[in-house]
């Protein structure tokens, strides 16, 4: 990866071996293995033995769980809030295991809209839940330093499964719920 950075430094009109880039390939190489670490992620292995059985059927909110993403368009970031209900039914999670799950599906090249959905049927295959809603909100830097370069714009994505999606009182109380 190192030597394709380097090239890449080249076309860009650089020279690589210029003190200030002189190790910008090896820090870009790792930078990237970190900003893609989900990709060597084993879902199953991260959630271990965090499900819990719980007589809890009430819903279960995390909100404002930051996340850190790549465009797979652009590949500049994307970042903001991930906020997930939902409502058990006989199991729980461990509240970390959420924020593992977003930062899973996160690290990766993405769609801001296939990470929404990714995260809610990975929270509905692992603990059955009769409903889950995921809602994110990112800036998106391709909007912001490229192209139509938006300085405000806010990309807001939701996944509702189960009763959140039949349920309009369910969804609604949601998304009370998780407003600032």
């Amino acid at each position: 990866m190192k030597n394709e950075i380097r090239k890449l430094i080249v076309k860009m009109g650089e020279d690589p071996s210029r003190a200030g880039l002189k190790y910008t390939p090896a820090r870009v190489e790792k930078s990237l293995q970190f900003l893609t670490q989900g990709y060597k992620e084993n879902i199953k292995k991260l959630i271990n033995n965090a499900i819990f059985e719980e007589e809890c059927n009430d819903m279960v909110i995390v909100k404002d769980i930051e996340f850190y993403s790549m465009c797979e368009h652009h590949m500049l970031p994307f970042y903001g809030k991930c906020h997930i209900g939902y409502i058990p039914d006989g199991k729980i999670f461990g509240v970390s295991k959420l924020a593992r799950i977003v930062d899973c599906f996160a690290r990766r090249l993405q769609l801001q809209e296939r990470l929404t959905r990714q995260i809610a049927d990975t929270i509905l295959e692992s603990v059955k839940p009769e409903g889950v809603g995921v809602v994110m909100e990112a800036q998106h830097m391709c909007m912001r330093m490229r192209g139509v370069e938006k300085q405000e714009s806010l990309m807001v994505t939701s996944t509702m499964l189960g009763s959140f999606r039949k349920e309009q009182s369910t969804r609604m109380e949601f998304l009370n719920l998780i407003k600032k």
